[in-house]
């Protein structure tokens, strides 16, 4: 059987790290065997519904490069594919009534107060009311009559309270859950819309889903799905659930703020390549120790049964390494064109090559917004302190800074050739003359044009960039600096 899978995300916000991962191994998954991968909106939670959510699922996942074969956009004969829109086909609450003629479901007309006054268990540190079954003793009479009438009612599943249910997960293996644990929950709400885990199950039965991905969370809940299948008489799908996604602090990693939203992490200057690798490591482990994959190369490689239970870290150290990883490996052209908003930001209003600037950051950043510091002396030369010219290594201090100041100044004052292969031929010919080390000269130079300890480039280099005018300038301050001091 051809494997197919499908992202069913609901169009509530921005896209999650958790969300973007299952679509990715659900994509991967599929790819892998020649499958194909769907895509299904499931937008029957209207309360929750917010404006501009679908086209966000749509640029997501057109920009990280996961193309779906079917789709609102893309119909393939298993449509309508967004959930409001079949709601209107009547296809649930056909199925929902083929349960109540097998004794599988039932109407139920209890009201707010009634459900109010139900017992309460606590079920994963939730406090749930627990059903009674109630009007599962109602007479097809007292239905017919109440629906008559035109009394509210939901439709619920019939679980029943012996025995016990199992399920199998591909990666947690077989599960079995006591029978007496499952309430009998709502597939038709009143509002004649389905629960999520109704549509979840007829959309995936009718559309042919074979393996279904999704985060551990619904473990608890998987074993009314197998239920509705087995009521139905119809063969579950595969089951992949995912591990825990988690912060640092190994604490679920928190959806506010938008940070770790796939749009929040394009706008801390992450590219998407390095966005979409990370998330695959997010609990699946390749052979071997290699860790940069093209995505391409994921679809090769992927095979789901190494995706690991424990929960997996969500370490922004080491997202930002690979970032740095993948923007050194850009081209140039690419990568300008990225840093360039950067750049400008950062020196507003200065007439400088930019390009060349670019060329001296490219392997040295490892997201975009790391270029504002490295760049800013540029703009103007930060107010600093002398003691910057004292280095160790170079064996430069005070005295010997403010003697090489003066006795290049008057060598770059005659300069006509600014490029740094010209400023630094007479550097090296200087150096020569007095018979020390490169460091000794540089040191002091870079520290004058700069104003920092840390710069992308060397002194000439920087030079070249600021224009001879400039350059003398700074020198000409750290003279008076050194003197002064």
């Amino acid at each position: 059987m051809k494997i197919r899978t499908r992202f069913a995300p609901s169009p509530t916000g921005k896209m999650h790290v958790g969300n973007l991962r299952s679509a990715l191994y659900e994509f991967l998954i599929a790819k892998h065997e020649g499958g194909d991968f769907m895509l299904r909106i499931e937008d029957t939670d209207q309360e929750r519904f917010v404006e501009g959510a679908t086209e966000i699922i749509y640029r997501t996942l057109d920009k990280v490069g996961l193309k779906h074969d079917e789709g609102p956009d893309k119909d393939g004969g298993y449509g309508p594919y967004v959930q409001s829109e079949r709601v209107g086909t009547g296809i649930y609450m056909k199925y929902a009534k083929e349960l109540i003629d097998k004794g599988e479901a039932y109407y139920c007309f209890c009201d707010k107060e009634r459900l109010a006054s139900l017992k309460t268990e606590v079920v994963e540190g939730k406090e749930i009311s627990v059903y009674d079954k109630h009007c599962l003793s109602l007479s097809s009479e007292e239905i017919a009559a109440n629906l008559a009438a035109g009394k509210p009612y939901v439709i619920r599943q019939n679980n029943p309270v012996e025995g016990s249910t199992t399920f199998h997960d591909e990666l947690y293996g077989d599960i079995t859950v006591e029978n007496a644990q499952l309430d009998d929950m709502i597939l038709i709400k009143s509002d004649g819309y389905p629960t999520y885990n109704f549509a979840n199950v007829v959309d995936d039965h009718t559309m042919s889903i074979t393996h279904v991905v999704r985060g551990n969370e619904y473990l608890s809940s998987s074993p009314k799905y197998v239920r509705l299948y087995e009521a139905f008489g119809w063969e579950p799908p595969k089951y992949v659930h995912l591990p825990l996604v988690t912060d640092e602090n190994h604490k679920k990693l928190a959806k506010r703020g938008g940070s770790t939203s796939f749009e929040g992490l394009l706008e801390q200057g992450f590219v998407t390549e390095a966005i979409v690798n990370f998330i695959a490591l997010l609990g699946w482990s390749p052979e071997g120790n290699r860790e940069l994959f093209t995505l391409e190369e994921l679809i090769r490689e992927f095979d789901y049964h190494r995706i690991s239970k424990s929960p997996a870290v969500f370490d922004l150290v080491k997202l930002r390494w690979m970032n740095g990883e993948y923007i050194k490996a850009m081209e140039f052209e690419r990568f300008f064109e990225m840093a360039e908003p950067y750049l400008k930001e950062a020196l507003p209003g200065e007439r400088l090559d930019l390009k060349k600037i670019a060329a001296m950051v490219k392997t040295r950043i490892e997201v975009f917004p790391d270029i504002a510091e490295m760049v800013d002396f540029f703009g103007e030369l930060p107010e600093y302190d002398v003691s910057m010219y004292t280095h160790k290594k170079m064996k430069t201090d005070g005295k010997s800074s403010l003697e090489v100041l003066k006795e290049v100044l008057p060598l770059f004052e005659s300069q006509e050739d600014y490029s740094n292969d010209g400023l630094y031929q007479t550097l090296l010919k200087y150096v020569e003359e007095k018979g020390c080390k490169n460091g000794y000269v540089m040191w002091p130079i870079r520290t004058a044009v700069s104003g920092k300890q840390m710069t992308p480039a060397g002194a000439t280099e920087i030079m070249e960039v600021l224009g001879k005018d400039e350059s003398l300038k700074r020198i000409r301050k750290g003279i008076a600096l050194l003197e002064n001091a």
